[in-house]
């Protein structure tokens, strides 16, 4: 069972609350009443010291009558709310604030034999005259350096049991309003994250069916709206790669198809007899030429894949890159004659040595020349130029021929890309020959270019660094 992320948080919120309130109203309760019981004991000591400098050394030195002492004792008692004893060296009671001065002679050690041995102390219950825990801190009465007697100082401890609910009534109180605050961020933090999320698993779903067409919108500039615009630009890539393979497979189709269509007629026809034997060669010419086409087109195929299963795994080595050129240009030779077309080359030196893979670019100079040919009007002519700088050799290779349209400039490099003209013009064409020398040049680390008018002719200009030997 799918459990939500707003379940979570209102368990994590729960449990946080009971988990405070528990912890307050047991350990926390324990801890204020402590140190209100070690404030007490201090605030008590404090008092019984000012009793002894101040009334009880009156008392001593006769300033005052032991009735007016005990008064203002009673007095302090009541404003205090506290008890207080008062004896003599021995521990003889002489004083009580809540016995009226009683005739009654009792002796604080027969109550407690260890109350003289400590100045302040709490939880003391003494039978017939606290029957409640008390706190107490208790002062030595000094006259002429000696001591005459014993201050003591009672305080109940339900007056600190008092106060410690009081105070825990006032954290409880805070930590409601707590719980509310964390309510109100839990809606916040659902609105923030669990609602955006929603929209963005819902249209992960639409995606993973295929429906690219409708990208999420999220208000706002935060982490959540950079990630929707990191999966609508997802969307989009997809759904343009889903329309290139819709487009790779067409175009397979279609380049496969033809030749097939005319290799299977042709044999047919040579099988059954439609085709009288004198006649043979003619079509069995034109299936080695559809077969040479299916076979390029393959190779192509095959290189291409080789490019994106490896990348950029070439065998670089020092060649002289005219001589490529030379070599590569005589396989045209018999197609130049036929179309009556001359090619110039323009080195700046009898020999030029660059670092490349000397094979790939054999196959550039061999697509471009191709492709410079095509293109080519009949008596016409292709600049094959090199021009050295910045330890880089620059090769253009430019025809005089039909040119490319300005809306195809920047589609020539994808696959299976070909101009109308292409089309009409060659039937032999894979579109896949630009998208290999691009591919080839990239890899490489350098740059393709291509400047082209439209009925003026096509220049490529690429680079390849030059050797140090």
């Amino acid at each position: 069972m799918r459990t939500s992320l707003l379940y979570k948080y209102c368990c994590c919120f729960f449990l946080v609350f009971l988990s405070l309130f528990i912890i307050l109203n047991t350990y926390g309760s324990s801890q204020i009443k402590t140190n209100l019981i070690n404030q007490k004991k201090i605030a008590l000591y404090q008092e019984s010291e000012s009793i002894c400098n101040q009334y009880v050394q009156e008392y001593y030195s006769n300033s005052i009558t032991k009735s007016f002492l005990y008064k203002q004792l009673v007095t302090v008692g009541s404003l205090t709310n506290t008890r207080i004893w008062m004896t003599d060296h021995d521990g003889t009671l002489l004083l009580d604030t809540e016995d009226s001065m009683s005739s009654v002679t009792t002796n604080v050690l027969s109550i407690d034999p260890t109350i003289l041995n400590s100045n302040t102390r709490s939880g003391i219950k003494y039978s017939g005259y606290f029957d409640k825990p008390m706190i107490m801190a208790e002062s030595n009465i000094i006259v002429n350096y000696n001591t005459v007697g014993y201050i003591f100082v009672f305080m109940s401890e339900e007056k600190v049991l008092e106060d410690t609910i009081q105070i825990t009534n006032v954290i409880n109180t805070l930590l409601l309003y707590f719980m509310v605050t964390l309510i109100l961020l839990i809606v916040c933090m659902y609105f923030f994250s669990i609602h955006p999320l929603h929209k963005l698993i819902k249209a992960a779903k639409e995606y993973s069916l295929g429906h690219f067409d409708n990208p999420i919108s999220l208000r706002g500039n935060d982490e959540f709206n950079e990630l929707v615009n990191t999966i609508n630009y997802m969307a989009t890539e997809l759904n343009s790669m889903d329309n290139y393979q819709k487009n790779f497979i067409a175009n397979i189709s279609h380049d496969f198809r033809s030749p097939l269509t005319s290799i299977k007629g042709y044999a047919e026809a040579i099988l059954d007899g439609t085709i009288p034997y004198e006649m043979q060669n003619k079509y069995i010419d034109i299936i080695v030429f559809e077969t040479e086409r299916l076979n390029k087109l393959t190779n192509n195929l095959i290189t291409l894949n080789s490019f994106e299963r490896n990348g950029s795994m070439l065998n670089i080595t020092s060649f002289d890159v005219n001589g490529v050129i030379k070599k590569t240009v005589s396989t045209f030779e018999g197609t130049c004659t036929k179309k009556k077309i001359t090619i110039n080359l323009e080195f700046p030196s009898e020999e030029l040595f660059v670092d490349a893979d000397i094979d790939k670019i054999q196959q550039v100079f061999y697509n471009l020349i191709d492709n410079a040919i095509k293109f080519s009007h009949h008596n016409s002519s292709i600049r094959i130029l090199i021009n050295e700088r910045n330890n880089k050799a620059f090769i253009s290779i430019k025809d005089y021929g039909i040119g490319i349209p300005k809306d195809s400039l920047k589609k020539i490099w994808e696959r299976f890309y070909k101009t109308d003209l292409s089309r009409g013009k060659d039937k032999k064409g894979t579109g896949l020959g630009l998208s290999i020398t691009k591919e080839i040049i990239n890899a490489h680390g350098e740059n393709i270019t291509v400047i082209s008018t439209e009925g003026a002719g096509t220049e490529f200009t690429f680079s390849l660094p030059l050797s140090d030997v």
